[in-house]
């Protein structure tokens, strides 16, 4: 994943460029706007969020308005608009997992990694978020991890220190033997 600021131009790769083609090739002439979805969330996986920068850039592409780039991005929860840790706890806080401690692990995790809500760790390795519902109420309080969106659930205190330990020891670099 590529790391990039609010500021800096962003380049689309041509393998980039040609599953945007390979989109908007799915869509009938001149509803090209369609693709935005698809083509948002590729984008995201490319820089790990959409930057106003990069939103223009779909915009040019997709021949729309900024605006309404902007209106789509905004709306939908699953897309950044600012950047996030490499791995982002999402963690369900509707009724069900509300009820049986969310918001305690909502609480414990921003005392653990000591960032709050939307923030990034020093580090950049972890952000996280109340989320609506996933759809796991059986399993609750539930988590998803992005950025490949793993469930983790019947969550407790000591299942949050072993996740969150795994994910940094994931981050370490493994020392090369010759």
């Amino acid at each position: 994943m590529l790391k990039i600021s609010d500021t800096e131009d962003v380049i689309f790769s041509p393998e980039l460029l040609s599953k945007f083609a390979e989109i908007v090739s799915r869509y009938p002439e001149g509803r090209q706007k369609s693709a935005l979805l698809p083509i948002l969330h590729l984008v995201q996986a490319q820089y790990g969020w959409v930057s106003s920068i990069a939103m223009d850039k779909v915009a040019d592409y997709l021949e729309l308005k900024p605006i309404e780039v902007y209106e789509v991005a905004t709306f939908y929860t699953m897309f950044f608009l600012k950047p996030q840790g490499k791995y982002v706890l999402e963690v369900c806080r509707t009724g069900p997992c509300s009820i049986v401690g969310a918001e305690r692990i909502m609480k414990y995790i921003e005392n653990k990694l000591q960032v709050k809500e939307g923030e990034v760790t020093e580090d950049g390795l972890f952000s996280w978020r109340g989320v609506e519902c996933l759809a796991a109420c059986g399993m609750a309080p539930v988590l998803q991890i992005g950025p490949d969106y793993t469930y983790y659930e019947n969550l407790t205190e000591a299942k949050i220190d072993e996740l969150i330990d795994s994910l940094r020891l994931k981050t370490v670099d493994k020392p090369q033997i010759n």
